[in-house]
């Protein structure tokens, strides 16, 4: 089984950020040097070990791979306005991250998950110097109508009026309930209990308020793009539950990017099937740094 306790030869590190320490696990290139850095952003209440099955198979491939706490995430310093978390802002300090690892002298590979995905485009509008961008299970805007917009308002209330344990608490009996949770290990459990706890309320707040509200850039990404001459790669399962399959080819074709489905694989490919996953990304970025 995959997920975010599956094994890497990664190191925890920090890396320097607008808002203080970016936690992030960093993996050095086996092999045949790619020079360049897959970057991994992570959505809502995700983190850095979301992308724990992809680390080694990247690493091998030739890439240094760096995978990080969004600011104010679970181990991650944060601003302390709930505004501050809006994809905009947050763009700009990803911005500021992806400049100091082409400073390294290597090209960046920008991949964002779900409202990583709004801010790693956040980042391309603050003029992150990317040689490409991933959009993986994101939209063109807030996130629709449906089970996770509607549990994002109860959770927003919960946490107002009785804190981010209770928040937890209720998520976690709710995501007890589905099929696709049964019994997970405890240190799994543990984690992902863990890294919501220990994630600034304001950030929590913040970027559920963002994701709600964020509006349709597609026309603004696809001009950006095009003058940065920076490809990109829309990505999902066929089953996503947050933005449709549907939805997010539409803004494949807006973006004039190249769009696949994976089979199996709901919101997070990434943990759900990262085989299937690993087979359109490597084939994607090599044909990115080698035009």
């Amino acid at each position: 089984m995959y997920s975010q306790i599956s094994p890497h030869r990664a190191s925890r590190v920090d890396l320097p950020g607008r808002y203080g320490p970016v936690a992030a696990l960093r993996a050095t290139p086996v092999g045949t040097d790619l020079g360049a850095t897959a970057l991994l952003v992570p959505g809502f209440t995700g983190s850095k070990e979301d992308f724990a099955p992809l680390v080694d198979p990247l690493s091998d491939s030739g890439l240094d791979v760096v995978a990080i706490d969004l600011p104010g995430q679970y181990e991650s310093a944060g601003p302390t306005a709930e505004a501050d978390y809006r994809p905009s802002v947050l763009g700009e300090a990803l911005a500021e991250l992806a400049a100091k690892l082409a400073a390294e002298g290597r090209r960046v590979l920008l991949l964002g998950h779900s409202f990583g995905g709004l801010v790693a485009r956040g980042a391309v509008f603050a003029g992150a110097p990317i040689a490409g961008l991933t959009l993986m299970s994101s939209g063109a805007g807030e996130l629709p109508s449906g089970e996770r917009r509607t549990a994002l308002d109860h959770s927003e209330i919960i946490m107002r009026e009785l804190g981010v344990e209770a928040a937890q608490k209720i998520a976690e009996q709710s995501s007890s309930r589905s099929p696709k949770w049964q019994n997970p290990p405890e240190r799994l459990r543990a984690l992902l209990r863990d890294r919501f706890l220990k994630s600034a309320p304001q950030s929590l707040l913040g970027m559920g308020a963002a994701i709600r509200t964020e509006p349709d850039l597609v026309a603004k990404l696809a001009r950006t793009l095009r003058t940065a001459q920076v490809p990109c790669l829309v990505v999902c399962g066929e089953a996503d539950d947050a933005w449709s399959p549907a939805g997010q080819r539409d803004m494949a074709e807006r973006l004039d990017a190249d769009f696949a489905v994976l089979p199996g694989a709901i919101h997070s490919p990434n943990t759900e099937t990262p085989e299937a996953l690993l087979t359109t990304l490597l084939p994607t970025w090599r044909a990115w740094l080698t035009s």
